[in-house]
């Protein structure tokens, strides 16, 4: 399949038009939306990045449907400064871009191709100023040159290479064990046989300069401190230099219903809001795969990718890959009924590096598939159901299931591996593309882990296989043992202006400290044997050890200053926290116990003020 998709995308490129991916952290992703629930427009691909031709496609979509629920003069105004952002450039420099562009055509049939190039800069600054007396600061510099351009018609292409000064610092809080403490066999006694060992590793804190769970490191596998360039180091608690190297080469045909797309950038899977997905969040670190998406009809479409995942450096740069050689493939099913009812079904599977034909396959569902060529693999299931009546908002719900024993208890054993997510997005009219979403989301211990494992094409080498790439997981940004309340307020009053209201409350397990609850970290690995009888393995949310309590509330803005390439943003709150604790050790009794909130030298309380203050100059 992967050869007739490749040979067509060759035999089609015949006439100029971009095709390349939009960014998402871009705000149009956000318009869109709000643009659907008010039944502007038809209903928005499952697959995130969306193409620049099939998102002008759908601003003029939403312009030319502007008699049926009307548009303000502002979100004209919006939409239009959008549709000029995506829209071919006249040949020359660019001083207001910071670009130069070429267009031209060659041979008897004057086949187009376009060359673009230009540079970008993004630069934060970040504070974190606690209670404690502790202040802590940290910088984000990068600049970034690109080039892109089109071959023909149908094909776009796009290369990065970004270069950045980064300071983000955290915690070191302690050793943690990816077993839980009383397991058995222990690393330094094991026996080469022994599949299954515990490792004590070390916790980290969040980058104490930002708000938890939203610091998204930007460099390619490791940082390198300025006095040792050679060095692949794991994270710059002090200044460091990083590279990244996004890039792509997309292919659309018959009018965007088949995309094909061979690059390394950020995803997000499935229909419910950006920055929602359980499967595949762009929080994620980008990796290099190849990818098709196909919508034959309006009511149904599908798409897969296979992409090589990266290791995370914790250990040097042959070490720390030694044991995580993975492959990650996806397929999504999406089902629809007009504006008004969205059904996915997203099957994935983390697995050695090996060609797997059935898990390539979009036609093959990887999760029965696995039976046929034995248990070595990490499976995943998602379902999203998400409906909506336009004019007024949407409610959906979804469920990632790990794993999962429908014949075992599901409400207290460590073996449900699974997060579930509901939530409402509501218009509101009176505010230029405006909105209030609430949301809940549970993440169970263990979930989006697993067990190192000796694998037939390893030997001996126990292999990592969980639902991670480069340290982060591939899913919901938060860790196991966790859950979030989430209510924000969005708004564009203006068209260079946009803006945000948020608060959060996120409960977490500790993965440090004498009260530790097992299964709270993405290295965290399940007990394979006795997962229903052994009392250990059982989980009672916030009574089964010491869980960290956050308040997050923050506020922040986005201004396009005009007639000037410099867009500035801004982000402050507060984060108040503590922890609740039972008077039982952790987790060995198999039943629930009261807590209480405690204050220690271990889980103390705390309240940081954070602020991130920066501008982008020629952004795209």
């Amino acid at each position: 399949m992967t050869g007739i998709c490749l040979l067509t995308l060759i035999c089609n490129a015949v006439v100029a038009q971009t095709h390349s991916s939009v960014r998402l952290d871009s705000q149009v992703y956000y318009i869109l939306e709000q643009a659907e629930l008010r039944g502007l427009c038809s209903p928005l691909p499952g697959i995130r990045p969306y193409t620049e031709s099939i998102v002008v496609g759908k601003i003029n979509e939403i312009l030319g449907s502007e008699g049926k629920r009307g548009l303000t003069a502002s979100e004209r105004d919006i939409l239009m400064q959008y549709a000029d952002n995506f829209s071919k450039q006249k040949p020359g420099i660019d001083w207001k871009r910071g670009g130069y562009y070429n267009e031209t055509a060659i041979g008897k049939n004057n086949f187009p191709l376009s060359l673009n190039a230009g540079v970008t800069a993004d630069i934060t600054g970040s504070a974190g100023i606690y209670n404690s007396g502790d202040k802590y600061y940290g910088m984000e510099s990068w600049v970034t040159l690109y080039m892109n351009g089109d071959l023909g018609r149908n094909v776009s292409y796009n290369f990065d290479f970004s270069g950045g000064l980064v300071r983000a610092p955290r915690r070191n809080l302690g050793p943690y064990n990816t077993y839980y403490e009383t397991f058995p066999v222990h690393e330094e006694t094991a026996a080469p046989e022994d599949e299954y060992v515990n490792r004590k590793i070390n916790a980290y804190s969040e980058p104490m300069t930002y708000f938890p769970y939203t610091y998204q490191k930007r460099w390619d596998g490791s940082v390198f401190f300025f006095d040792d360039l050679k060095g692949f180091d794991e994270w710059p608690n002090d200044f460091a230099g990083g590279y990244s190297l996004p890039a792509e080469l997309t292919g659309s045909f018959l009018e965007n219903k088949f995309i094909i797309r061979l690059g390394r950038i950020a995803h997000e899977w499935g229909s419910t809001p950006l920055g929602s997905s359980l499967a595949f969040n762009q929080m994620a670190r980008p990796f290099v795969a190849l990818e098709t998406e196909f919508s034959p009809v309006s009511w149904f479409s599908m798409a897969c990718l296979t992409g090589a995942l990266e290791y995370y450096n914790l250990d040097g740069i042959k070490d720390s890959s030694l044991t995580f050689q993975n492959l990650f493939s996806v397929t999504m099913y999406q089902l629809r009924y007009k504006n008004f009812i969205s059904f996915e079904l997203i099957d994935a599977v983390v697995y050695p590096k090996r060609f797997e034909l059935g898990y390539i396959s979009p036609v093959t569902n990887n999760f029965f598939y696995q039976n046929n060529v034995g248990d070595f693999d990490n499976m995943a299931l998602t379902f999203n159901l998400k409906a909506q009546y336009p004019g007024l908002g949407n409610l959906w719900l979804s469920l990632f299931v790990d794993e999962m024993d429908l014949t075992s208890n599901l409400f207290t054993l460590d073996r449900q591996m699974i997060a579930l997510q509901g939530g409402i997005n509501i218009l509101l009219p009176f505010l230029s593309f405006s909105s209030l979403q609430l949301s809940y989301t549970r993440v169970n211990p263990y979930c989006y882990t697993h067990n190192r494992n000796f694998n037939p094409w390893y030997g001996d080498l126990r292999m990592e296989t969980g639902y991670t790439n480069n340290g982060v997981s591939l899913g919901y940004y938060l860790p196991p043992n966790s859950d979030e309340l989430l209510l924000r307020f969005k708004t564009m009053p203006a068209k260079n202006v946009s803006a945000h209201l948020q608060y959060q409350l996120i409960r977490h397990g500790a993965d440090f400290g004498d009260s530790a609850v097992d299964g709270s970290n993405l290295s965290s690995e399940l007990d394979p044997d006795d997962r229903n009888t052994n009392l250990v393995l059982k989980r009672f949310f916030l009574q089964d050890g010491a869980y960290q309590w956050l308040n997050i509330i923050k506020i922040g803005a986005e201004w396009n200053l005009p007639k000037l390439p410099v867009t500035l943003f801004g982000e402050a709150g507060v984060v108040i926290s503590f922890f609740t604790d039972i008077n039982e050790d952790a987790n060995v009794t198999g039943e629930a116990h009261p807590f209480s909130v405690i204050n220690t030298s271990e889980y103390p309380k705390s309240t940081g003020f954070i602020i991130n203050l920066g501008f982008r100059v020629f952004s795209r």
